[in-house]
């Protein structure tokens, strides 16, 4: 954990935005003034209420029937001046109350609304949210679990600062107006000879001092552990998300009891971190209730001699009681809300590590790489370094052309590098340098399609909108992907990415390339899961429908090589760059 001017500095930036610089700041503002306002009149009614509390328990000692009925329902002219009756102070304070929270509520959900728009935003521009997940190391501060931190962290930091800002400055304003009260009601008292003026007051503040100091020292190892609850249960949730993801899988290979002890592995070290948290928690409880429950007692205690000693009436001890408590309570904000503190110091440090990695992933989004257009519509990769994330050179230097109408299959081993200069030309690989030129219109097709939730409509026509492609053109993509018996189920909204198998994504995604119709398609393997006659078919397609784009596949089977003009072998020896090596583009010669 970081210090405390760091942490202060991360939620300052957090909360700044939302309401200097944005669009929506000055209804924000607005919300805020207006809880603020409520927050501070009901400090004023407690107020009210502590002068009302003493004349009514000395009217109870003067059995005044009279201005026992004028305390209740009227109103009373006082020693403290005109007291308004229990009930209006009461209708006043529960309507306070009730809208208290309601616009403290609607100031959480609008600014928890803007700020996951801006994470959102800013997670997925420059593809930061790849570029955080390349990272070689899983323990890396600030890229685990970004659902977690964008659907609760946001949602737990919105709501946590705001109650204990609020909280801190109704405490601060309540301090400041019941001080002065102790003070008068608490008269001097001496102590080895020498008076002390308001000696209650001092007490208060001892007895806070030493409240907070032993709760820091026990509640201190809080934050770390709220830190680390927080992870580990993303962690043994995703594992859950896995499985869910991945059911047919695991059943074909009978891994149930292997995923029983990794999901076991994974809620143990939920509930070891959670048994540190309930033993510090323990600790923390004993020393705050007994903190509480002895200044129920401890301002009677105090006060008590000057009553017996008649110096004061009922009400006045009721409301040296009153005020004490009121001071003493302020005093210990820190002490009762330390549990809450160290889980929002965790929530900020998990957002704050979160967006600068974000920064630096954006930052980092091309690494080396220059990306621009080329005029005469060929893809060009010039003095091209390209990398591994443990700084592996693939790649070293290389100068590479592909000409406009001259489609190209890449072959190579497993492993060599050629799904990484899939991902040097599409532009989104960040470990490396040199120059990219590549026309705008072009399609890349992973081996694994991405299939969004939504309509078949949705998956089909994605990443562009449902209205881009009439009914008609869908219709046909679809068909002559080889997926005819879909097409009546277009507008049906099921589990897709489930229900399609392996094949059939790929041919979703080579319907998408159709609908598309652009001038270059990169295929990273992209029909392997089809068998050898299906593949022949989609590429004989690919081929009649867009005879106008040039193809680039990365393939093993040597009968792919048959829809190409050329043919590129990515030779690499182990531990060294590799080289591009042309090869006649013949079904006949041995695929690598």
């Amino acid at each position: 954990m970081r210090g405390i001017g760091p942490f202060l500095k991360d939620a300052w930036q957090l909360s700044r935005p939302y309401f200097m610089t944005s669009d929506e700041k000055w209804s924000a503002r607005g919300l805020l003034l207006s809880v603020v306002a409520i927050n501070l009149m009901l400090v004023g009614l407690h107020v009210v209420l502590s002068y009302w509390r003493r004349e009514f328990y000395n009217t109870l000692q003067d059995k005044n029937w009279s201005a026992f009925l004028d305390l209740l329902f009227w109103y009373r002219n006082t020693e403290s001046g005109l007291l308004p009756g229990f009930c209006e102070v009461a209708a006043v304070l529960i309507a306070l109350s009730v809208y208290s929270v309601y616009l403290n509520q609607l100031l959480q959900i609008r600014w928890r609304r803007w700020l996951t728009r801006q994470f959102l935003t800013e997670w997925l521009a420059d593809r930061a949210y790849y570029n955080i997940s390349l990272t070689a190391d899983r323990a890396a501060v600030g890229t685990d679990n970004p659902d977690q931190r964008i659907a609760e962290d946001l949602r737990d930091f919105c709501r946590m600062t705001l109650t204990l800002s609020l909280e801190l400055l109704s405490n601060i304003v309540s301090l400041g107006s019941f001080v002065g009260i102790l003070w008068g009601l608490s008269g001097a008292i001496e102590a080895f000879g020498i008076p002390i003026p308001g000696y209650m007051v001092w007490v208060a503040l001892a007895y806070a001092v030493v409240g907070t100091t032993l709760t820091h020292l026990v509640g201190r190892p809080l934050s770390v552990l709220n830190f680390r609850q927080q992870r580990v249960e993303a962690d043994f949730r995703y594992a859950l998300v896995r499985i869910r993801e991945n059911m047919e899988s695991i059943a074909l290979y009978r891994g149930e009891q292997e995923e029983g002890v990794t999901l076991r592995q994974r809620f143990a070290e939920v509930i070891g971190n959670w048994h540190q948290i309930m033993t510090r928690t323990k600790l923390l409880n004993s020393l705050v209730n007994g903190y509480a429950q002895i200044a129920i007692i401890f301002p009677i205690v105090v006060a008590a001699p000057r009553y017996f000693a008649g110096d004061m009436q009922l009400g006045g001890l009721m409301q040296t009681v009153g005020a004490f408590g009121s001071v003493q309570q302020s005093l210990s904000w820190f002490v009762e809300s330390y549990a809450q503190l160290a889980e929002w110091r965790a929530i900020v440090e998990r957002l704050a590590t979160f967006d600068r990695a974000i920064v630096k992933a954006r930052a980092e989004s091309n690494g080396g790489f220059t990306v621009a257009g080329a005029p005469d519509g060929s893809v060009h990769l010039d003095d091209v370094t390209m990398s591994l994330p443990d700084g592996t050179k693939l790649l070293d230097g290389a100068n590479i052309q592909f000409t406009a109408g001259h489609s190209v299959v890449i072959t190579g081993r497993t492993g060599s590098g050629k799904s990484t200069l899939f991902r040097v030309l599409a532009g989104i690989w960040p470990f490396g340098h040199g120059a990219i030129r590549i026309p705008p219109n072009a399609f890349f097709l992973p081996q694994r399609p991405y299939i969004p939730l939504g309509t078949l409509r949705h998956v089909i026509t994605y990443p562009n909108a449902v209205e881009s492609f009439s009914q008609e053109d869908v219709a046909r993509a679809l068909t002559d992907a080889g997926l005819p018996q879909l097409v009546c189920r277009l507008d049906s909204d099921d589990n897709w990415p489930q229900r399609l198998s392996g094949g059939e994504q790929q041919r979703v995604a080579l319907a998408r390339a159709l609908l598309a119709k652009p001038d270059w398609i990169f295929l990273d393997e992209a029909t392997a899961s089809l068998d050898p006659a299906a593949e022949a078919d989609l590429y004989a397609v690919l081929k009649e429908r867009l005879p106008q784009a040039t193809l680039v596949s990365i393939a093993h089977r040597p009968s792919v090589a048959a829809f190409h003009d050329q043919k590129l072998i990515f030779a690499r020896a182990e531990g060294s760059a590799g080289t591009l090596v042309a090869a006649l583009a013949n079904p006949a010669v041995p695929g690598e």
